[in-house]
C-alpha cells in the first residue's frame, strides 16, 4: 500500500490574508520565537495528543502505537504524546515530544491531533453554474443520468476565463479550510478545443495534477455522430491540451463512452504521454475496471458495480480503487463495497468527487464520515484512504504523509483524535493547515 514515484511541485491554493492567517494562528496554537521566514525556519509543533504518520513503521508496533482505536492492525503509524519538525517545505522529523530537538519556532498543539493534508485525487472544479433544480428533481424521485452533464456544459461555454478562475479558486479556499493540501482537477465541461485547453490551463495555474476529460461525455455538437467527436478528442483537442495536463480521462459508462472508444481515447493519450486514470463502473457493470488495469490507469474512480473479476483484477494491479461516497449520497444511489475491496488487497482511496452535478462537495471529512458509516471502513482505513490513499492514486510518494522528506503538508485537528471525524460528522474540526511548511489555515 505504498503509493508510487512522486512528481514536480503541486502549486499553492489561494490562501487567507496574513491578517487572518495571523489571528487563525492565534486562536488555536502559540508560536514562540518566529525567528525566521518560513522557508528558511525550522518549526517544532510539539503537544500533539495523536499523531497519524501513515508509516506503521513509526507507530504500529511500538512502544507510542494506539491499540484502543484501532482495535487491530493499522496503515496509520500513529504516535501519542507527539511532535513534528518543519524545516522549509519538509518535514525533518516526527516521534515522541520528549525527543524533539531544538528548532528556531515552536508550536503547541494544545492536545490535539495532527493528521497528513487530505489528498483529494478526484474533482472537477473548472465549470460555471449549478445544478440546484436537476438536484431537487432528483430528490424528488427522478434518476441521476450521464446527460445532466450538457446543462453544466452549457453554462461553462458561457462564462468567462476571469468567471472560471473565481469559481475555481472559492471551491480551493473551501477545500484548503477543510484540510485539502493536494488535489486533482479535471476539464470536461467545455467539450470543444477551445474550452477544453482554456479550462486545463486555468487549472495548471493551481496544481501539477491536471486531467484532461475531454471524453466526460459526447459532445453536444456532435451528438449525431459519436465517433467524429471520438475522433476530436484524440487528435486535435488533445494536441491542444496535452500540454497543460499529467493525466487523461474517459468517462466509461452507458451514455457516454464504451469499452472500445474508451481504450482509443485513453490509449491515444499514453502516446502524448498523459497517464490514464478513468471514471469506472459508477451507474452500471462495465469494461471500465479491467480497461483500467489494462492500461494501467492511476486509478479506476467509483467502482460501484464490481464483478468478482473486477476485484481480483485491482488487486492484482497497481491501479487504485478510489471512491467517492459525496456521488452515491447525492444520487441516492447503491454505495461502493469497500469492504470487499479492502479484504482483496486493493488499495483504496477516498475523493469528494465535487461537481455540480452529483457531487457537490469539497469536504474531505465529510467523505470519510460516509464512508465508515456506510461504505464498511474503519475509521483507520478511511483516513489513511483520503491521505495515503489519494496519494497513491496520484503515484505520489511526497504528499499523504507525515515522514522525514516528505512535504509538510498537515492538518491540525481540534479533537484529540483522528477518529473524531467519523465520531463527530458535520462538525468542523479542522483548526489549523499547513502547506508546503506555512500555516495556510
Amino acid at each position: 500500500m505504498t503509493p508510487g514515484r512522486p512528481c514536480g511541485r503541486s502549486a499553492p491554493e489561494p490562501r487567507p490574508t496574513a491578517d487572518q492567517a495571523s489571528k487563525d494562528a492565534m486562536s488555536n496554537a502559540t508560536t514562540v520565537s518566529p525567528a525566521h521566514s518560513a522557508s528558511t525556519a525550522s518549526t517544532l509543533i510539539t503537544n500533539i495528543a495523536a499523531l497519524v504518520t501513515n508509516d506503521p513503521s513509526l507507530g504500529w508496533g511500538s512502544p507510542r502505537s494506539s491499540t484502543f482505536e484501532s482495535g487491530g492492525d493499522s496503515p496509520l503509524g500513529l504516535i501519542q504524546d507527539a511532535a513534528v519538525v518543519i524545516e522549509g517545505d519538509r518535514i525533518a522529523w516526527t516521534g515522541d515530544q520528549s525527543k524533539a530537538p531544538a528548532t528556531d519556532n515552536r508550536v503547541d498543539a494544545g492536545g490535539r491531533a495532527v493528521i497528513p493534508g487530505f489528498v483529494d485525487s478526484h474533482s472537477h472544479l473548472v465549470f460555471a453554474g449549478d445544478r440546484t433544480q436537476e438536484f431537487n428533481a432528483r430528490m424528488s424521485g427522478r434518476p441521476y443520468s450521464a446527460g445532466g452533464i450538457r446543462t453544466t456544459v452549457a453554462a461553462t461555454r458561457a462564462a468567462s476565463d476571469e468567471e472560471l478562475e473565481a469559481n475555481l479558486t472559492r471551491y480551493l479556499r473551501e477545500a484548503l479550510r477543510q484540510g485539502t493540501t493536494t488535489f486533482e482537477t479535471k476539464s470536461g465541461y467545455g467539450l470543444t478545443v477551445e474550452d477544453e485547453a482554456r479550462a486545463l490551463r486555468i487549472a495548471a495555474a493551481h496544481t501539477d495534477e491536471v486531467t484532461y476529460l475531454g471524453a466526460h461525455i459526447v459532445s453536444p455538437d456532435h451528438a449525431q455522430d459519436p465517433a467524429s467527436y471520438v475522433a476530436l478528442v484524440t487528435g486535435e483537442m488533445l494536441d491542444a491540451c496535452a500540454p497543460y495536463a499529467r493525466w487523461i480521462d474517459v468517462f466509461c459508462e452507458k451514455g457516454a463512452f464504451d469499452g472500445d472508444q474508451a481504450r482509443a481515447i485513453l490509449t491515444a493519450g499514453k502516446a502524448r504521454g498523459l497517464h490514464p486514470r478513468i471514471h469506472a463502473n459508477q451507474l452500471s457493470y462495465g469494461p471500465g475496471v479491467q480497461l483500467a488495469v489494462e492500461l494501467d490507469a492511476a486509478s479506476a474512480d467509483h467502482c460501484t458495480h464490481l464483478t468478482d473479476a473486477d476485484v481480483d483484477a485491482l488487486a492484482g494491479s497497481r491501479t487504485v480503487a478510489t471512491l467517492l461516497p459525496g456521488a452515491e449520497f447525492s444520487t441516492r444511489a447503491a454505495w461502493p463495497d469497500a469492504r470487499r475491496l479492502l479484504d482483496a488487497g486493493v488499495t483504496v482511496a477516498l475523493s469528494t468527487d465535487c461537481n455540480p452535478g452529483s457531487s457537490f462537495t469539497s469536504s474531505v471529512p465529510f467523505c470519510v464520515a460516509l464512508a465508515v458509516r456506510d461504505m464498511g471502513m474503519t475509521p483507520d482505513e478511511a483516513v489513511w484512504s483520503a491521505t495515503a490513499g489519494g496519494a497513491a492514486a496520484l503515484r505520489r510518494d511526497d504528499v499523504g504523509r507525515l515522514t522525514p522528506g516528505a512535504y509538510a503538508d498537515l492538518t491540525l485537528l481540534d479533537a484529540p483524535s483522528h477518529v473524531h471525524l467519523a465520531y463527530r460528522p458535520g462538525v468542523p474540526l479542522v483548526s489549523g493547515v499547513w502547506r508546503r511548511g506555512e500555516r495556510v489555515v
